[in-house]
């Protein structure tokens, strides 16, 4: 698995908390051009060629707004990373597109990236309500969402993940069931892919300090419960597997990507804030570039990646730990034998009996009816 961070994006969304630069700023970490990150991309590639797993088999070019990028320089980002693959291809490769850039970059946009490998795009749509999209500072309004789509699906991609949020402040079940209605009735066919969030407070982000200025208030857990109920009722409804707490597929479009972090799989993180995971003789180490784009440039142009670089090794008690949390996020849980040889019998039962989980063959899962508290759930178990 690789990942790649693309720091860039031309505005910051009220709720984001991922790193990114504003892209064209002319002061600052901002006067890092596209040009000058792909080099120190590539760069960083070629000096983490020793990959100690195996060929990569998945590629997910993802950020910040990776879709803000020329085409020249995402397709030079997947000619690089199918180099490390060893293979050339992927399994499945996936790029975060945003709707803006799509309708501007029209069909010849798409059809580049295409091209250059990517056989599934991520598209970050959010709402259909053009108040709820002013208000998260998003730079595009429903109706491009819908234009977007439609251009996706005539110049070939068939394989579309779409992104929404709910428990947005003042929405109510009417309004949120009009997004879930009007992403099923996108243009030619469904989206094949739905990820599904609700909407969190982010440290370093907009909506943080909206918060503790008290210019906005969270909206309450009953709602976003309703809300949550909503979103499984109807895209079940529609086919959709609901195959991890925030996300929702027909079937076979599962993400292969994202499945493999919930299942431990090890991955390489390329760019500024990225993170790895990786095992050799026995030793998990998880690793980071730290969130600074100038001085991962600056680093990389050295040939000094280790100036950016931070690590920890992880212990076997944190890597049980991380193995109950992300596996009961999926629906098909953990086996019983494994979660009751890390927490013990006495809390396996008791959540048991309680309905927070239910069995499935030999394996321990948490129900879909009890998904929306999986975070306290979890945590009780590793308590």
């Amino acid at each position: 698995m690789i990942y790649v961070h693309i720091p860039f994006c031309r505005s910051f969304c009220t709720y984001c908390g991922f790193y990114s630069e504003l892209l064209g700023r002319r002061d600052g970490a901002g006067a890092v051009t596209a040009g000058a990150f792909a080099e120190a991309l590539s760069r960083e590639f070629d000096m983490r060629e020793a990959w100690q797993a195996g060929s990569p088999d998945t590629l997910y070019i993802g950020g910040g707004t990776p879709s803000v990028l020329p085409l020249s320089v995402l397709s030079s980002i997947a000619g690089k990373a199918a180099a490390l693959s060893g293979t050339g291809t992927f399994s499945e490769f996936t790029v975060e597109v945003n709707p803006e850039d799509i309708v501007e970059g029209g069909h010849a946009y798409v059809e580049g990236l295409l091209a250059a490998g990517a056989d599934r795009v991520s598209m970050g749509i959010q709402s259909f309500d053009d108040r709820f999209l002013r208000w998260m500072n998003r730079r595009h309004d429903a109706a491009q969402a819908v234009e977007a789509y439609r251009i996706l699906r005539e110049a070939g991609a068939g394989n579309i993940s779409v992104d929404l949020i709910f428990g947005l402040p003042l929405m109510d079940d009417m309004l949120w069931q009009d997004t879930l209605d009007k992403a099923l009735d996108l243009p030619y066919s469904m989206p094949d892919h739905v990820s599904a969030y609700q909407l969190s407070v982010e440290p370093g982000s907009a909506l943080e300090k909206m918060m503790l200025r008290g210019r906005c208030s969270e909206a309450s857990d009953e709602d976003c419960l309703s809300q949550y109920g909503i979103l499984c009722r109807t895209l079940a409804s529609a086919g959709y597997h609901h195959y991890e707490v925030s996300n929702f597929a027909l079937p076979g479009k599962e993400a292969v990507h994202n499945s493999a972090y919930w299942n431990g799989s090890m991955y390489l993180g390329f760019g500024p804030g990225a993170h790895s995971y990786t095992v050799s003789s026995g030793v998990h180490t998880r690793s980071w570039n730290r969130p600074s784009l100038k001085e991962y440039v600056e680093a990389m142009a050295d040939g000094m990646p280790e100036r950016v670089r931070e690590s920890e090794t992880l212990t076997g008690e944190q890597l049980a730990i991380e193995r109950v949390m992300l596996t009961l996020r999926t629906d098909s849980g953990i086996p019983e034998d494994e979660l009751v040889r890390i927490c013990g019998r006495a809390k396996v039962d008791r959540q048991l009996s309680i309905g927070n989980f239910a069995r499935t063959g030999t394996a321990v899962r948490i129900p879909e009816d009890r998904f929306f508290i999986s975070d306290n759930i979890i945590a009780e178990i590793i308590s």
